[in-house]
């Protein structure tokens, strides 16, 4: 989305409340979301759903970055927990850059990056996580906003994920749709029998300038491979 159409948020407003006959969300609006912002969220999960979740986590899903510019967060890792099928396919994973924790039993402090990229279609999340008596753990991705549900996750080397977005108990939950491959132009659905499990991304909002993170991926038949928890706070 470029910058032009990221200034109709004003207008996306005023037409919304004059649909809904609304005269009171006007100002609370404005002060959720500066007139310049990044849309591309909000209209995934609908106004009804963007409207549920907290203010703090509007802003920060709604933050306008330039091209190349990056916003950091700083985070404790308080719990990974991998079984043992989640550490083979974990070990696995390292010859695709590694996009699940490697250690269990990892916490400590950690660090996430995000930039914005035009030429990834969207953005580029890096995380720097822990891992005692260890050099830390990088694992990248680039959530790109296009494919049949608006957003995938792309970890490179051809592989990624669809994802659905929605909002529950005020928190942004982020759930794998289907994984793909793809050449070029080129895509394949990964049949369901080869996929690794169900990924659930939380997004939940602990005030305080906090928020936290938690990560499952789930099999259907081994059970809960991963799981990750962390609170990150707000620069």
């Amino acid at each position: 989305m470029t910058a032009h159409e990221r200034l109709q948020v004003v207008g996306d407003q005023e037409r919304t409340e004059r649909t809904a006959g609304s005269s009171t969300s006007a100002a609370n609006r404005q002060k959720t979301l500066p007139a310049l912002a990044d849309l591309r969220f909000r209209a995934l999960i609908g106004e009804t759903s963007w409207n549920e979740l907290p203010e703090p986590v509007q802003r920060r899903f709604s933050k306008c970055l330039a091209p190349s510019e990056s916003v950091l967060y700083r985070d404790n890792v308080v719990a990974t927990e991998l079984s043992f099928a989640g550490r083979v396919l974990a070990y696995l994973t390292r010859a695709i850059g590694s996009p699940l924790p490697l250690t269990n039993g990892a916490t400590g402090p950690a660090l996430v990056c995000v930039t914005e990229d035009e030429r990834l279609g969207g953005q580029s999340w890096t995380r720097i996580y822990p891992r005692p008596g260890r050099l830390p753990q990088a694992i990248s991705s680039a959530k790109r906003f296009r494919g049949p549900t608006g957003l995938e996750e792309y970890v490179g080397f051809g592989i990624g994920m669809t994802l659905k977005v929605t909002v529950e108990e005020g928190a942004l939950i982020f759930r794998s749709a289907s994984y793909f491959f793809e050449v070029g132009r080129w895509r394949w659905r990964v049949p369901e029998a080869l996929e690794p499990g169900r990924m659930e991304i939380t997004h939940r909002e602990e005030g305080n300038g906090t928020f936290s993170f938690r990560l499952d991926l789930t099999h259907p038949i081994l059970g809960r491979l991963v799981h990750q928890l962390a609170y990150f706070c707000d620069d």
